[in-house]
Formats: structure tokens, C-alpha cells, sequence
């Protein structure tokens, strides 16, 4: 691949509903109740290419509101599909507003999908010399991928992004040329967009008929050689078959010219993304692409920061430039294994407004999990660990010194992840009383993009 004009072209939409849905079962919202996962994660997204695929060119594609030509020729086309959530549509102004703050066109083409835009700019690059990377979850770009066209998969939690090119897509579809990708999706169709290809062949069929005839003309003449079954179906739905393949192909005549726009990557328009993320509460995303600066060496400070606190001695907001750390701060460990430690602990935790403590287990699973210990600490200097003894009996036995105390309604327990701590306390008939704190879900408010 070459190094000297590297293009990225982004489907907008494809990548705004993945970010949409990573964040369904934790979304993320800033003080006024606006819904910013979609935006939280496209902007992530998006730094992410900047930084790590370093491209030379990048442009963001968009579908238009209106229809497209392939609904006037099948107005089933997508008609399956749910409404967009109305998240998303308020989401769309403000990702659109960043993606103008990184200095990156916007490409939307009237009566055009975003596939066909991204596949005519990607076959004009590529005649200029350009590596292109169209970055897309979608199977359909498969078509496009030629020797200096690829596919960008995005990259999964834990996983690595996936570029697939001419070898890749020809093991995935088991065929000889990626273009043969269309007449698997004609016969395959495409229940996403509602394409209806032939019913009964599916993804496995459909690979294997076009490995073995090359394309569907060649299998419409050699029925004979089907089964039963398969002749039958692709007799009767050849129509259908053909109008599939018409909807599957992307288009790469589109009346758009590479040439009108400056794909060249800039630098990034500061003050506009600066409203932007102040607006949306973005934080650590600000600090990370605005790359602020602080003058001079960051001053320690010589007292244990507050959770709560936000203001200094005079009364005043203070700002807190820097924290104690276990490497600064001065740290005592205690094992408490005998009865009589236990009891001494417990009256002191017993006395505490708050306390912190984390349970020690043999499984993530809470129903399945067996203690083998629990930490506590009460103060930033000090933290007791309570092994307990191998056997059901003997850590009953135990616990019963800290029921009453786990109980009490009048004293704050603080635990990171602690909806596991109290599955796994409620396994021996322990119910934590008064009010929680969980350090995991203060983390995730205050810095969701660095769990």
C-alpha cells in the first residue's frame, strides 16, 4: 500500500447508529437532558482514524432525507425498517457540526445513497493514486474492494479495526473477484433493506453457486444441474433475482467530482469544537483533541482531594491541579485474622460515617461466587483484609460479625462495582441498609470514554 495519499471516506450514518447502540444499555447524557452517546461515540471514533491511521485525505458521507433512486424503482426498498430513533435524529445536527469543526467536508448527494457517493470518490482516488478506505460496517462494500480499495471495519470493544482487501473479501465470499459480490447478495438478498433476492437461498447457498457458475446468468443456464428444490426457486423468482442484483449494485456514476472537494486533512477549527464540547459536557474528549496545554510544571497538592469538594479554604471554587497517589501518600495494609481483631475493626468501621469495602471472591458470577475475603478501609492511609476460612460454616461464622454493621442504615457504604457485592453478600443473608456510593458508575459519569 502506498504512503503518500491515504483517503478515508466515512459512512456517516452506518457509524452514528453502531455508536447509537454500544452506549443502549448505558447512554450517556449531558445536563440538559440531551441524548450524547451517538455524538460521544462518532467523535471517538473519528480522533481515533486522526491518530492511529493517520490519513492524508478524509471526507464524511452522508444519505440525504429524501428518497433515492432505488426506491422509485422498488418503493418496498427499506420499508421494513423502524423509524429512527429520535435520539439520533437530534443527535445528527451536532455530529455534523463537529465533523465541520475537525475541518472535514460533508458529502450528501440528492437521490444518491451514501454507498454510491463513497463508491464513485473511491474509484476517482483510485484512479489518482490514492489507498482508499472506506470505513463501514456493511457487507455490500465488498464490491468496491480492489487492489488500492479497502474496507475499514471499525474496531469492536477489545478488538482491533479489520481492513479487508481483494484476498480477504475473496475468502470471506468464497469467490475469484470481489465484484462477483453482487450476484451473491442478488440471491442472497438483504432482509436489513428489504431486498427480497431469492427465498429459500441463503448466504451459504448463494457462496456456493456463484464459486461454482461464476455469476447468475450462469446459473439461470444451468438449472438442470441444481437440485430439485433450488431450480424450482430460482425459476420462479428470476425477475425478482435481477431487480435484487439492480438494488445491490452500488452505483459509481454518481454527478459528484472529487476534485471540488479539499479532502486534504487540516488542522482543527479549536474555538468551534471548544463550544461544541462544552456544551455537550465532553471533557476528557476536549482536553484530548484540543490538546490543552498548562504552563510550567503541575504543583502538588498537600491534602487528600474530596470527592465532594469543590471548593478551597476561602470558600471559593478552588481548581485542583493534582492528587495524592499510592506512590506520594504515606499507606498501612493490616491482615485481621482472630476474633478479637475482627471485633476491635468493627466497632471502629461501626463509628465511620462511610466506609469502603470490596469483597474477594472465586467467580465474576455473583450467584456462583464464593467468598474468600473482605477489604475495608475508613480513611486514605489504612485499608484491613478479613480472609475467611475454607468451608461454608466457617464463613458464616464470620460474616455474622459484620451483619449488623453491613445493616446499618445510618453509616454510607462506598464499593466499585457494588451491585456485585451485594449479590454476592445477599448469598449468606447479608443486605446492605442506608445509602451507596459506586465508584465505577462516578467514574463512568465523570469520564465514560476512559473505562
Amino acid at each position: 500500500m502506498s504512503k503518500e495519499k491515504k483517503l478515508f471516506l466515512l459512512d456517516a450514518y452506518a457509524l452514528i447508529f453502531r455508536a447509537y447502540y454500544a452506549f443502549i444499555n448505558r447512554q450517556m447524557f449531558n445536563s440538559q437532558g440531551l441524548n450524547t452517546s451517538a455524538i460521544f461515540g462518532f467523535t471517538v471514533t473519528l480522533d481515533d482514524i486522526i491518530r492511529n491511521q493517520k490519513p492524508t485525505h478524509i471526507a464524511v458521507v452522508f444519505d440525504p432525507p429524501s428518497p433515492t433512486f432505488r426506491h422509485k424503482i422498488y418503493p418496498e426498498y427499506k420499508a421494513n425498517r423502524e423509524e429512527t430513533p429520535e435520539d439520533i435524529k437530534k443527535s445528527v445536527p451536532y455530529i455534523k457540526k463537529i465533523i465541520e469543526g475537525f475541518n472535514i467536508p460533508i458529502i450528501e448527494v440528492e437521490g444518491f445513497e451514501a454507498d454510491d457517493v463513497i463508491g464513485t470518490l473511491a474509484k476517482q482516488a483510485e484512479n489518482k493514486g490514492f489507498d482508499v478506505f472506506m470505513m463501514t460496517p456493511d457487507k455490500d462494500f465488498s464490491q468496491l474492494v480492489s487492489e488500492h480499495i479497502y474496507i475499514f471495519k471499525p474496531k469492536k470493544s477489545g478488538e482491533e479495526a479489520e481492513i479487508l482487501g481483494v484476498n480477504e473479501i475473496n475468502e470471506i465470499f468464497q469467490v475469484k473477484k470481489p465484484e462477483q459480490v453482487i450476484d451473491i447478495l442478488a440471491l442472497w438478498g438483504d432482509s436489513s433493506d428489504n431486498i427480497p433476492g431469492a427465498p429459500g437461498i441463503g448466504e451459504k447457498t448463494a457462496k456456493k453457486l456463484i464459486s461454482e457458475f461464476q455469476n447468475i446468468e450462469n446459473v439461470f443456464l444451468n438449472l438442470e444441474k441444481l437440485k430439485s428444490k433450488q431450480q424450482e426457486i430460482i425459476k420462479n423468482n428470476k425477475e425478482q433475482i435481477i431487480l435484487s442484483r439492480e438494488l445491490v449494485t452500488i452505483n459509481q456514476q454518481v454527478p459528484v467530482n472529487i476534485e471540488d472537494y479539499a479532502f486534504m486533512l487540516k488542522p482543527v477549527d479549536k474555538d468551534k469544537l471548544k463550544i461544541l464540547f462544552d456544551e455537550l459536557e465532553f471533557r476528557t474528549v476536549a482536553k484530548r483533541i484540543l490538546n490543552y496545554d498548562f504552563a510550567g510544571p503541575i504543583p502538588a497538592i498537600t491534602h487528600q482531594a474530596s470527592l465532594f469538594d469543590a471548593e478551597g479554604e476561602d470558600g471559593k471554587q478552588g481548581t485542583i491541579l493534582a492528587y495524592d497517589t499510592i506512590e506520594t501518600r504515606e499507606h498501612h495494609y493490616y491482615l485481621y485474622n482472630t476474633t478479637e481483631k475482627i471485633h476491635e475493626l468493627v466497632s471502629r468501621l461501626s463509628s465511620q460515617q462511610a466506609f469502603c469495602f470490596d469483597t474477594e471472591t472465586t467467580s465474576i458470577d455473583p450467584l456462583n461466587a464464593e467468598l474468600v475475603g473482605i477489604a475495608f478501609s475508613f480513611n486514605s492511609t489504612e485499608a484491613f483484609y478479613i480472609p475467611f476460612l475454607e468451608g461454608e460454616t466457617n464463613v458464616w461464622n464470620r460474616l455474622q460479625h459484620f451483619k449488623q454493621l453491613f445493616e446499618d442504615e445510618r453509616i454510607l457504604k462506598i464499593g466499585q462495582n457494588i451491585k456485585y457485592d451485594l449479590q454476592v453478600l445477599a448469598n449468606y443473608d447479608i443486605h446492605l441498609g442506608g445509602k451507596f456510593f459506586d465508584t465505577m458508575i462516578a467514574h463512568y459519569l465523570i469520564q465514560p470514554e476512559l473505562r
